[in-house]
C-alpha cells in the first residue's frame, strides 16, 4: 500500500481488468489501485472524490485498452526512494508488448546483482499500467506477482502481444 497521502482528489477508471482508483493532486497522478489483488487499496478518509480531475488519465487508460495507446503521456508524482524511482523510470522504457526480466532491468540500471531489489521496486510500483510493471516477469519465463493479481498481469500481457481487445479475455473480478 502506498504510504498516506493527505487531501488527494481520487476517481476511477472503468477498464477490462476492473474499476482502477486513481489518485493524485495539483494535476499530478500519484498511485493507481486495483480492485482485487495483494496491492489493492481504498480511498483515506481524508480523499476527496472528484472525477473531473483525471479526465486525461482515464482517456489514455481507455485508449490503451482499446488498442490505440502504446506509451502514456501523463504527469506524475513519483513517491519513493531514489533506487525505486530509477527502477520505475527504466520500467518505462520497457516497449509495449515485450517483457523483460528482473536481472535484465538489474542490469539495465547498473546493479547486476540487485535483481531481489529490483522485484521489490517493482512490487512497490505505485502506477501500475502507467509504469508498466507487469512487463517484467520470470527469468525463466513466469509470470511472477503482482499487485493486481497474476491474472491481470496475464490479462496485460495478452491484451499487449495480441494488439488488444477481442482475442484476451479480462479476468474475474470480484
Amino acid at each position: 500500500m502506498p504510504r498516506k497521502l493527505p487531501d488527494l482528489a481520487y476517481g476511477y477508471c472503468e477498464s477490462p481488468v476492473g474499476p482502477l482508483l486513481l489518485a493524485g493532486d495539483d494535476g499530478q497522478l500519484h498511485c493507481i489501485s486495483f480492485r482485487a489483488g495483494c496491492r489493492s487499496f481504498e480511498p483515506s478518509a481524508n480523499w476527496i472524490r472528484d472525477d473531473t480531475v483525471f479526465v486525461e488519465a482515464v482517456a489514455q487508460i481507455t485508449a490503451y485498452f482499446a488498442g490505440e495507446l502504446k506509451e502514456f503521456d501523463l504527469p506524475l508524482r513519483l513517491a519513493g526512494t531514489d533506487f525505486q524511482i530509477t527502477v520505475w523510470k527504466t520500467l518505462r522504457e520497457i516497449p509495449f508488448g515485450t517483457t523483460t526480466s528482473y536481472g535484465e532491468l538489474a542490469a539495465r540500471i547498473g546493479r547486476p546483482k540487485a535483481s531481489r531489489a529490483v522485484g521489490a521496486a517493482n512490487g512497490a510500483n505505485p502506477l501500475p499500467i502507467i509504469i508498466p510493471c507487469h512487463r517484467v516477469i520470470g527469468a525463466n519465463k513466469s509470470l511472477t506477482g503482482f499487485g493486481g493479481g497474476v491474472e491481470t498481469k496475464r490479462f496485460l500481457l495478452d491484451h499487449e502481444l495480441h494488439g488488444g481487445g477481442e482475442r484476451v479475455h479480462p479476468p474475474k473480478t470480484a
